[in-house]
């Protein structure tokens, strides 16, 4: 009988929670507001969001309950049958009992308390601004367009918030590690125009690497297939004629070296997942701070005690550094405030969602130029590239 009263309980509170909540979709634009700045990091006010599926062939026949403990494991079992008790989770707009078997082709809606992974407190400083196009420097760790748990805290989600830039069309894509020169178009036609451009092969790249060792002096081509893992989430370098993974090339030109790292400058002619980290781990001189494809061997060769992220963020504000610390020092003032405590939120009372590290390391890899038939547009060098000389 208690049992049966509380889960009465839990329903009359979702029906409130349900009246009284403003729910969020795509169509919703990010404002200033909804940032909080501490501690150098940027993180976004959690909020209401209605992500929506449409039910797999797979997924048919399964309870609604099963479907989302078993293709959503981010949760545990009873907050899905919390969910749709209390209407969180809803069939075709309207609440199911737990045990309502899905069909195929159904709109499944999932309410949320959505908290976004964390990025370093960066401007996205404007480098060039014209009719039909934006440059922008991308800081280190800032995914350039909503993906995953990522959403306003994404260069394009930045670019309207503070900027009133919007709708943008990104060009090319950065790996969210990976600061520099990012191009977004301004309007379609002109996103069409880039993308023939760059499918065409008329579209020369130009990135700066910092990498162990003492890189060769001459010109280095490296011809290397390359096999991405989705699973793993990195790629391995192949012999060129393997029946494994895809042509790849890419151009190293030595710029600077004191012996232990070097800058080098890498042309990739391909555009392979983590191709230039991969292809430089192939030449036995892998980016410095790069985790995933370094050595234990090389990774006391590299320097210690350096946030990479730190480093890219003061380098990608570099030619507005002193007017971005006072933009962010009056941010992170107006932004002390809290946050509404969502009851049957799994990350709440955290401001970042579970498993992620806000001491996350952004890459000494930065692009510096995209050039073609008729354009060029270029990047400043992070403070990362100017190497101290060994004793």
């Amino acid at each position: 009988m208690n049992k049966r009263k509380r889960e009465e309980e839990e329903e009359e509170e979702g029906i409130r929670m349900g009246t009284d909540i403003v729910w969020q979709t795509p169509a919703n634009p990010p404002h200033p507001h909804d940032y909080i700045f501490r501690n150098g990091i940027r993180y976004v006010k959690p909020y209401y969001f209605e992500f929506i599926a449409h039910v797999k062939n797979r997924w048919a026949g399964k309870t609604i309950v099963d479907l989302f403990a078993q293709e959503f494991k981010g949760r545990p079992y009873e907050y899905y049958v919390s969910a749709v008790k209390c209407g969180r989770i809803q069939v075709d707009g309207e609440r199911v009992p737990v045990s309502y078997i899905v069909k195929s082709s159904q709109k499944i809606s999932h309410f949320v308390h959505r908290h976004e992974p964390p990025v370093m407190a960066c401007e996205v400083p404007i480098l060039q601004k014209e009719l039909d196009v934006l440059t922008v420097c991308k800081p280190a760790s800032v995914p350039v367009h909503p993906c995953g748990q990522y959403r306003k805290n994404t260069v394009v989600g930045i670019l309207q918030a503070e900027h009133g830039l919007a709708p943008v069309f990104p060009v090319h894509r950065l790996d969210r590690l990976v600061s520099g020169l990012l191009i977004l178009a301004r309007n379609a036609s002109k996103a069409d125009i880039f993308r023939q451009q760059i499918e065409g092969g008329l579209v020369r790249k130009k990135y700066i690497a910092r990498v162990v060792g003492e890189f060769p002096k001459d010109e280095l081509v490296v011809d290397a297939n390359i096999d991405y893992n989705a699973r793993e989430g990195r790629s391995t370098a192949e012999v060129r004629d393997s029946a494994k993974g895809k042509a790849a090339s890419t151009k190293f030109t030595r710029i600077s070296s004191n012996g232990a790292q070097s800058i080098v400058l890498c042309e990739p002619i391909t555009g392979r997942t983590h191709q230039i980290r991969v292809h430089l781990k192939h030449s036995g001189h892998p980016i410095a701070n790069d985790m995933l494809y370094i050595s234990d061997e090389t990774v006391n060769r590299s320097s210690k005690g350096s946030s990479a992220d730190r480093s890219a963020c003061t380098s990608a504000t570099a030619l507005t550094s002193s007017i971005e610390e006072k933009v962010v020092n009056d941010c992170e003032e107006k932004s002390n405030v809290g946050f509404s405590i969502d009851p049957m939120c799994t990350n709440c009372p955290n401001l970042a969602p579970k498993g992620y590290d806000t001491d996350e390391e952004g890459l000494w890899l930065h692009c510096i130029q995209y050039s073609g038939p008729d354009w060029t547009y270029e990047c400043p060098y992070p403070d990362w590239a100017k190497l101290t000389q060994t004793i």
